[in-house]
């Protein structure tokens, strides 16, 4: 993709209300007063990955105490997420760490555009918020054995390890990296096993706020991949 071209993955987009209930835009102007009522530490935006974490006891134990909002559509995209950030929902808020988990859903672009528009967000956040740590969340492997979405996953989050160091405020949390195993079902299992040790060995010197939000990040995934869905 040539600088000069346009990548389609980072045109903000509001998603199209084919459901003609509003249910989109009614959850946008929910985040958006949100912003108006609270002063979160933590930011989390994303789709459905975000989203479903308010359902998890590790939400109420962790993220809660730190005023923490969570920002999650089901079914967005990066256009999707650019456009709620560009219209409302960074007003206001000053977080100390955003952590931002999306991608997954753009079936309609390539593995080069989805990170681009991945680093569009992130070039946002670091704009809209300076002071702020953005911690990228790199996109979970499809399917339990190799098949084109799970490759076209391993190569956005490739493209993300190589484009941002560029940006000093953000890191990028590559999941698959706390896995010994390509299955899913093997990586949940392994979580299982690990869980209970690892979740306070990692927190373990990360008291110093260069790195909380890897470690805030670390606890979390272990915690939730746990329970997630068809796990």
């Amino acid at each position: 993709m040539s600088g000069d071209d346009v990548n389609p993955a980072a045109v903000p987009q509001p998603v199209e209300d084919v459901q003609g209930d509003g249910r989109w835009l009614s959850q946008h102007s929910r985040f958006v007063q949100e912003c108006k009522d609270a002063e979160p530490d933590v930011l989390f935006v994303g789709d459905s990955m975000v989203q479903l974490m308010h359902q998890y006891e590790v939400w109420r134990e962790l993220f809660s105490p730190l005023h923490a909002l969570n920002f999650g559509i089901g079914g967005d995209t990066t256009c999707n997420v650019l456009w709620r950030l560009q219209n409302g929902e960074l007003e206001n808020i000053r977080p100390k760490v955003v952590v931002l988990w999306v991608g997954t859903n753009n079936y309609e672009h390539t593995a080069e555009q989805v990170a681009g528009g991945i680093l569009a967000i992130a070039e946002l956040l670091t704009t809209r918020l300076p002071k702020a740590k953005i911690v990228v969340l790199g996109l979970l492997p499809r399917g339990e054995r190799p098949n084109p979405l799970r490759e076209k996953n391993a190569a956005v989050n490739a493209h993300l390890r190589s484009w941002l160091p560029r940006l000093s405020q953000a890191q990028l949390l590559d999941v698959t990296t706390l896995w010994p195993s390509p299955s899913v079902t093997c990586c949940c299992r392994f979580l299982r096993r690990r869980q209970r040790r690892d979740e306070h060995r990692w927190f373990e010197g990360y008291g110093h706020e260069a790195h909380f939000s890897r470690g805030m990040s670390h606890l979390l995934l272990l915690q939730w991949l746990r329970h997630a869905p068809g796990t």
